[in-house]
């Protein structure tokens, strides 16, 4: 093992601007506004880069290495191309809606227009069965920051976890969303610094830049291929739909990005930077495990591939920042999900449960208060991965099969084409995604496809078909579609 004391010093560093910067952000925070959504003042390129950053986490350098290490070339047709089509293709739709909601219903949370747009109990089915996806899902990241770290520190699991969980807790709980946007930015030099490190190092080892093309000729049958099974141009098509959704707020967190935005054009403008650096740089991150391959072959483990490629590739003291970088892209995430999952709670489930939280005296205390528990619950999930499917299981099979039918109502109930999809299309679109999920885990479908998109298919369809047979649109509704037309 190569990890040393120069290492250690660049992770302590690491992890201690993070603490700092937590601190800091503390007394940016005058309210709950300001806590969750920044005041609305955020800027067009901390947005962009934020939103990019949050997209994305540790488990890529994980279960996605691991797709790279046994599928090769798919893993950016599946994952990286269709999330950087839909921010692109959607960058003057979606962000503007959740500006002008901000500014029409002085939202903080995704959540709070859906007892407008529908009422309060699909905004309550949807709130509850969010957080609870958002448990397993956050859960998931954690865990794979530890895989890495037992690999290439021999750190123990439950260590790197709650070392990981524990620094997020501070930054988090004490900074707001401020302070999540600052350590967003310094994640990202990080883990652009640690990327470019690892390419530049892996192209060297194996000849230089002629390498870049010459690799796929030296891999696996199928690993240059755009399409390879199970990953099929099916799959993708599949994954369009739930990036679709996901991207453009059914993932709370990046929706929340766009709130924060101080008006339209700024949100549009952060849209298209996140979708550029998605189009961009997983090209460049994505090769050393592309490669891996060629410089490890026959892992029993895929998933610790790129764990293992830092200690044959990285000189001493480069595999702190590396480490430091794989943080990044977790804490940049996870962070992201907490501080928006703690604003649904405070302003969308706490209100309905308890009269008390309706005009919440002490919002700000309430929030931090909400933070640290959801927090302590991922860490908790973490630290029992294996029993959910591992890594992949969690984000693939769990994740991406379940938040098609909670984020259709959030995502679709803002475009005008579905206005007459009220509470009982929202609420069966769920259910019926709900169920399927169930089916299909006993159903053995032998398609991948199948077996992750068949949930959001049949929501769709649900939701759909639903509002077709309803004719009549409540004013409430004809009267937030006029306000999300509304050009300022």
């Amino acid at each position: 093992m190569k990890f040393n004391t120069l290492d250690l010093i660049v992770i302590i560093l690491f992890f201690l601007s993070m603490v700092i910067i937590g601190v800091i952000s503390y007394f940016r925070s005058k309210n709950s506004e300001d806590y969750f959504v920044a005041g609305g003042k955020l800027p067009w390129w901390l947005a962009g880069i934020s939103h990019h950053v949050s997209g994305h986490s540790g488990a890529v350098f994980v279960a996605y290495a691991a797709v790279a290490y046994t599928h090769g070339f798919t893993m950016y047709m599946w994952w990286a191309f269709p999330v950087a089509v839909v921010i692109i293709a959607t960058a003057k739709i979606f962000p503007v809606y959740w500006v002008r909601l901000r500014r029409e219903l002085q939202i903080q949370s995704p959540l709070e227009y859906l007892s407008v747009r529908y009422n309060v109990l699909t905004q309550q089915i949807v709130a509850w069965a969010g957080v609870l996806l958002k448990v397993f899902d956050v859960g998931a990241k954690w865990a794979a920051i530890g895989i890495l770290l037992h690999v290439v520190a021999g750190i123990s699991m439950t260590t790197g976890i709650l070392i990981s969980g524990v620094v997020t807790i501070i930054y988090v709980t004490f900074g707001g969303l401020w302070g999540v946007i600052i350590t967003d930015l310094i994640q990202f030099i990080v883990q652009v610094l640690g990327g470019l490190v690892m390419f530049v190092l892996v192209v060297n080892r194996l000849g230089g830049l002629e390498s870049i093309n010459g690799i796929w000729s030296q891999l696996p049958p199928g690993h240059g291929n755009l399409f390879n099974d199970p990953y099929t141009a099916g799959f993708v098509g599949v994954m369009f739909f739930i990036y679709f959704l996901s991207y453009n707020g059914g993932s709370w967190s990046l929706a929340t990005r766009y709130i924060s935005s101080p008006n339209e054009k700024e949100a549009s403008k952060a849209a298209r930077l996140s979708g550029i650096l998605y189009l961009v740089w997983p090209l460049i991150l994505f090769f050393p495990m592309w490669a891996a391959p060629i410089i490890l072959p026959g892992l029993e483990k895929p998933g610790e591939s790129y764990g293992w490629l830092m200690v044959k590739i990285l000189p001493q003291g480069m595999i702190g920042l590396v480490i430091a970088s794989l943080f990044a892209a977790t804490m940049g995430m996870t962070s992201s999900d907490v501080n928006t999952i703690a604003a649904v709670i405070t302003r969308d489930i706490l209100p309905v449960v308890s009269p008390k939280f309706r005009n919440d005296k002490h919002s700000l205390r309430t929030a931090r208060i909400t933070t640290f528990i959801f927090t302590l619950a991922t860490i908790g999930i973490a630290l029992n991965y294996e029993r959910f499917g591992g890594v992949l299981g969690l984000i693939v099979n769990w994740f991406a099969a379940l938040l098609g039918p909670t984020a259709m109502p959030l995502i679709l109930g803002l475009l005008p084409v579905f206005k007459s999809c009220g509470p009982k299309a929202a609420i069966a679109s769920i259910v019926a995604g709900l169920i399927t999920f169930i089916l299909a885990k006993d159903l053995h479908l032998n398609s991948l496809a199948l077996e992750v998109g068949l949930p959001t298919i049949v929501s769709a369809i649900v939701f759909i078909g639903v509002g077709l047979i309803t004719k009549t649109v409540p004013d409430k509704v004809q009267n937030l579609i006029a306000a999300l037309k509304k050009k300022t």
